[in-house]
């Protein structure tokens, strides 16, 4: 299969990975003349794709610059060892809390291969490429590198995980969010626009840190959020107010449920999937609510799974 990418203007494309389904998650090309940065990486299966969309370009693997993982989930940075390998001339910048996990992944590929089953991690995933120590760099928050002198800055934006950045790019002003500005499948694109809700993927669901990540993003007033799930979304002004409810719905779901017995997971699956519904219903969106619930069956498991731990580390701390 061809790679499926599309070009935002400004020398920054978006490139489907093709993980579970078209238009699930992304990564993004950006280039100045013959220099090129990746941001997000997909699995090791998308990496021949993201070679095939340089050839397209004219380019090279020996143009690649930087490779920018916005965090180390498998569906951002997965690939990005296998990226690395391939591209001589590249470095790789990623917030510290993540940069051992590239350096050695052998920690997320035991994690990950627990979660899925070594046949399950093989089909989706592939395998976990390290990267040398000396090609990294762990970028504090305001960390600016050039591409041809264009200025690309990591802002460090927790919330979803504990080691998350976006990079804000000043000749666009596209700002590269990874998970920090949600979820907007184009499926539940209705004439009210983007319908987006917060993943809180395990395991450092942080509300209160969540907002102020926002708090961040709002004063770069970007021209336009790039997702990796999915896309391009220009009303940056009328999304952030519905992230930032989503947030605080998903978290006070979660606490209405802090006292359930056994199951809880799935009770706050089920309950995810209901406030979803509503929401959707409400956006205009006329899809079966079987076809709804399949599209969302990966997001509503993550994200009752990740309150499920929030509410765990909840509780210890009142210990």
């Amino acid at each position: 299969m061809a790679a499926r990418y599309e070009d935002l203007g400004h020398g920054v494309y978006c490139i489907d990975t093709d993980l579970y389904r078209a238009q699930m998650a992304a990564c993004y090309l950006i280039r100045e003349g013959d220099a090129v940065a990746f941001v997000d990486t997909g699995t090791y299966h998308t990496i021949p794709w993201l070679m095939a969309v340089l050839a397209e370009l004219g380019l090279s693997a020996d143009n690649v610059r930087y490779v920018i993982p916005t965090h180390v989930h498998l569906d951002h940075a997965g690939g990005a060892g296998e990226l690395m390998a391939r591209c001589p001339n590249a470095t790789m910048i990623v917030h510290p809390k993540g940069a051992l996990h590239m350096i050695d992944p052998s920690k997320l590929q035991a994690g990950a291969t627990a979660v899925y089953g070594a046949e399950g991690f093989a089909k989706d995933y592939g395998k976990l490429i390290p990267v040398p120590a000396e090609r990294v760099i762990a970028a504090a928050d305001g960390y600016a590198v050039e591409l041809n002198g264009r200025c690309l800055t990591f802002y460090d934006t927790p919330g979803h995980a504990n080691h998350h950045g976006c990079i804000f790019d000043a000749s666009s002003r596209y700002c590269f969010t990874g998970d920090t500005f949600g979820i907007c499948y184009r499926e539940f694109a209705t004439a009210k626009g983007a319908w987006i809700f917060a993943p809180t993927t395990p395991v450092a669901f942080s509300p209160n840190e969540w907002q102020q990540s926002l708090d961040k993003l709002e004063a770069l007033q970007p021209s336009a959020m790039l997702l990796t799930h999915y896309g391009q979304v220009t009303d940056v002004a009328g999304l952030f107010p519905k992230l930032r409810a989503s947030i605080e719905a998903l978290s006070n779901l979660a606490l209405t449920l802090k006292n359930a017995p056994e199951g809880r997971v799935d009770a706050l699956k089920e309950q995810i999937f209901l406030t979803w519904l509503e929401e959707i219903a409400i956006h205009g969106v006329n899809l079966p609510e079987g076809d709804i619930r399949e599209l969302l069956r990966v997001d509503a498991t993550l994200n009752a799974q990740g309150l499920d731990v929030w509410l765990q580390r909840l509780a210890k701390a009142k210990t």
